[in-house]
């Protein structure tokens, strides 16, 4: 047998754990940094697949660390198992978390073959805190050569255009008064709100192609014949690099300056979570997955002919910037549903989804083994 065909092999027998270890993490759904059942059940999953496993890693509670192996090419894949709010698993994490683990099993039963050395980290809130910034400024993501996931999407594509994004809550501060007796004695927050809003909607029409600004209102005043003496809001702010996301912050920044500076409503800024850099996939270690997926069945026609990427934003993109990394969709049948949509999260836990864990974690592996048996690539990755 190939070294393809023994992983696969070793996926395969694993096929009920993963689809099982997908369908709990589908049905408990939990948000950044509470993901205690869903990173257990991951953890728990490669330890009795006889992976050496570190809990709690960086000091995060729902993060960890497994290793099989000790070759000279270090392999690190990642799973994520947030949920988004209200909608739950939604953005298909259950899929990527029994992907990556599945792939995990399949290089640790060829890793003496290859000369691998074997990790999957948990990487919890990804969807609004940066686990995997957390890792890498706890040192993680230093030792390892390549690092990969995939992502369920409606659509078959090699990769997403991955946007830097700054996340911030805007928080207003006036003063009470009586709406009809004596409104003048008042510091309407919400007007500030609404000015900066209606300001940020005329700067849409000056913005660069890459560049997004959109949020929601959390909530201001208590009653309508009182002057709202607060109001606040979730924003993020997207674009194409680091540097080009600056320029817009401080153009958004201006905005929201500009509510306060209207009203005298004093303006208070904090960031909700880490930045998100802009990714760089390694073109590389791309092919290879490309050569997996389509020995699977699965096509790139949507890549072929140009059609644009979808754009998203991602803390694998930050990874990225630290080693050579992959972060490619996989369609998943969504019948007209797009990711955090309701609709998307019951697709993620359908027969169709469960085949997408096992073709998910096969073309990961066999994207390894073509790393691995690629002494190019290899020698450059690992210099």
């Amino acid at each position: 047998m190939t070294t393809r065909d023994i992983a696969r092999s070793a996926i395969e027998s694993s096929r009920e754990q993963l689809i099982a270890l997908s369908h709990f993490i589908h049905e408990h759904p939990e948000t950044n940094y509470e993901e205690f059942l869903s990173a257990a059940a991951v953890a728990d999953a490669v330890e009795k697949a006889g992976f050496n496993v570190e809990r709690q890693a960086g000091g995060i509670e729902t993060a960890f660390k497994a290793t099989s192996g000790n070759g000279s090419l270090h392999v690190v894949l990642c799973a994520e198992y947030d949920a988004l709010p209200d909608v739950g698993h939604a953005c298909g994490h259950n899929i990527i978390a029994a992907s990556s683990v599945g792939a995990a099993i399949g290089l640790a039963s060829v890793a003496d073959q290859l000369d691998l050395r074997v990790t999957l980290l948990g990487t919890p809130a990804e969807e609004g805190g940066g686990g995997k910034i957390d890792l890498i400024r706890a040192g993680y993501f230093k030792d390892e050569h390549v690092a990969m996931m995939i992502h369920p999407w409606p659509t078959e594509r090699l990769a997403a255009t991955c946007l830097a994004v700054d996340a911030i809550t805007i928080t207003y501060t006036g003063k009470e008064a009586h709406a009809s007796a004596a409104p003048w004695e008042g510091v309407n927050a919400l007007d500030a709100l609404n000015i900066a809003q209606v300001a940020i909607g005329f700067m849409r029409q000056q913005l660069r192609p890459g560049d997004q600004v959109h949020g929601h209102v959390l909530g201001s005043g208590s009653a309508a014949n009182i002057i709202p003496s607060t109001a606040s809001a979730d924003f993020m702010i997207r674009s194409l690099s680091n540097e080009s996301l600056d320029a817009l912050r401080a153009r958004v920044i201006a905005c929201f300056e500009a509510g306060a500076l209207a009203t005298g409503a004093k303006l208070t800024i904090t960031n909700k979570f880490q930045r998100f850099s802009h990714m760089v996939s390694h073109e590389g270690v791309l092919g290879h997955y490309r050569k997996a997926a389509e020995s699977l069945g699965r096509s790139f026609a949507l890549d072929d002919q140009g059609v644009a990427l979808p754009t998203i934003s991602t803390d694998m993109a930050n990874v990225s910037l630290e080693l050579p990394s992959i972060h490619p969709l996989l369609m998943i049948p969504t019948h007209g549903a797009v990711n955090h949509q309701p609709e998307f999260t019951a697709a993620c836990k359908t027969p169709e989804a469960d085949n997408a864990v096992l073709e998910g974690a096969i073309a990961l592996a066999w994207t390894a083994i073509g790393v691995a048996e690629d002494g190019e690539l290899r020698k450059e990755l690992t210099k």
